[in-house]
């Protein structure tokens, strides 16, 4: 079975690889052999993700991620596949045309959204420099100089994280003694809890203090950043993708959110919202669960895929397992290799200015499913070799 892994960030908005050499590179020492970019909106990595896969024999797929409102959810109460933030959904668009082209309006939609995010995320700098000043600790975040070498795209509250761990860092010349004293007075007086060698320990503690919700650089969201559900599911098909609904699935607890507890329910609102294919970051799910809910869309017809995201200080294998390590049974290999047979096949003919797996309406034909499995593989072997014949 070739390994897949089908949701990757690159730090085109933010991840914990260092660049995409480094996301490939890891890619080939495990045995992953179809890697898919997956970055919040933009697309300004895949022809670097391209030439790197095509250069170390990986099948490039082409993806890119929203955040976007569903406003009869949040009016109901209904928490989607965002547990704290009714209405609110998260939207990949897979298979996404290379050489990437979007015709108007959307291409001034998905720029205007990608500024807005922006926007947000340079306020919350603002007002952590006016906090760390009032401190009189010494410390200014300069905003360009982190777009210069934290970022190539997106710019992220975890960007600000970063820059302030690595700024309290150099500061005190490393010295542990110096660092613990200085978070303690940028904490107003809280302990740092995290292990100074716990980088991404550190970092998700500055962002959860200073930048989240009470935080004291916190700012919230504005209504322009999340566009419509349905305008979302419009700029993916405009840029020849194919919309894709990400399960959050189950918690530690094994509890699901209210749209996604009843299983069948999501499957028949996904089809009328024009979702046909959905995808799970497994390392969230216990074994069985996943297995239940993947092969129950699987059996429905939808593509379903894997992957890990990456969206966060934690460097994790690229190689897919599910919660607390568990390695994935063959059957669920077999389901996300699958899937992305689909969207390779789908990428590769829409890249031909041809129909792909959906039309331009966004409708599936789902006994077409079987060929584009069979297009998908012979293109899909026709570039990787697996290390077994290497």
């Amino acid at each position: 079975m070739i390994n897949v892994n089908a949701h990757l960030h690159t730090p085109y908005s933010f991840s914990a690889f260092r660049d995409i050499d480094d996301a490939l590179d890891r890619a080939v020492a495990e045995n992953v052999k179809v890697v898919g970019i997956n970055d919040f909106y933009t697309a300004k990595g895949f022809e670097k993700w391209k030439e790197g896969c095509y250069k170390r024999k990986l099948y490039p797929l082409f993806g890119i991620e929203f955040i976007s409102l569903n406003q009869e959810d949040q009016n109901a109460g209904v928490r989607v596949n965002d547990p704290a933030n009714p209405g609110r959904t998260y939207l990949s668009g897979k298979g996404m045309s290379f050489p990437f082209r979007i015709a108007e309006p959307f291409a001034s939609e998905l720029k205007a959204v990608e500024i807005e995010s922006n926007k947000q995320v340079e306020e919350m700098l603002h007002r952590l420099n006016d906090y760390l000043n009032n401190l009189s600790v010494g410390i200014e975040l300069d905003l360009e100089w982190i777009k210069v070498n934290l970022t190539l795209g997106s710019l992220r509250e975890r960007h600000i994280a970063r820059a302030l761990r690595q700024k309290v860092y150099e500061n005190c010349d490393n010295d542990e003694g110096k660092i613990l004293l200085l978070f303690r007075k940028i904490f107003n007086g809280r302990e740092l809890s995290a292990s100074l060698s716990d980088i991404a320990g550190v970092e998700n503690e500055i962002r959860s203090r200073l930048l989240k919700a009470g935080g004291a650089a916190y700012v919230p969201e504005e209504p322009s950043v999340f566009l419509p559900f349905q305008s979302v599911c419009d700029i993916i098909l405009a840029g020849g993708g194919i919309p894709t609904y990400p399960f959050l699935a189950d918690n530690v607890n094994g509890e699901y959110t209210d749209f996604e507890r009843d299983m069948e329910g999501a499957a028949v609102q996904l089809r009328e919202r024009g979702i046909h294919s959905v995808e799970f970051i497994t390392t969230r799910n216990d074994i069985n669960l996943l297995e239940k809910y993947t092969c129950y869309f699987y059996d429905q017809g939808f593509i379903v895929t894997f992957g890990t995201e990456h969206n966060s200080p934690v460097m994790e294998p690229l190689m897919l397992f599910a919660r607390d390590g568990v390695p994935l049974t063959d059957r669920l290999k077999k389901i996300n290799f699958e899937g992305a047979c689909v969207i390779a096949a789908h990428q590769h003919i829409v890249a031909q200015g041809l129909e792909g797996y959906i039309d331009e309406e966004g409708e599936a034909d789902y006994s077409k499913r079987d060929e584009f499995i069979k297009l998908g593989e012979e293109l899909i072997k026709s570039i990787v070799q697996d290390e077994r014949d290497s």
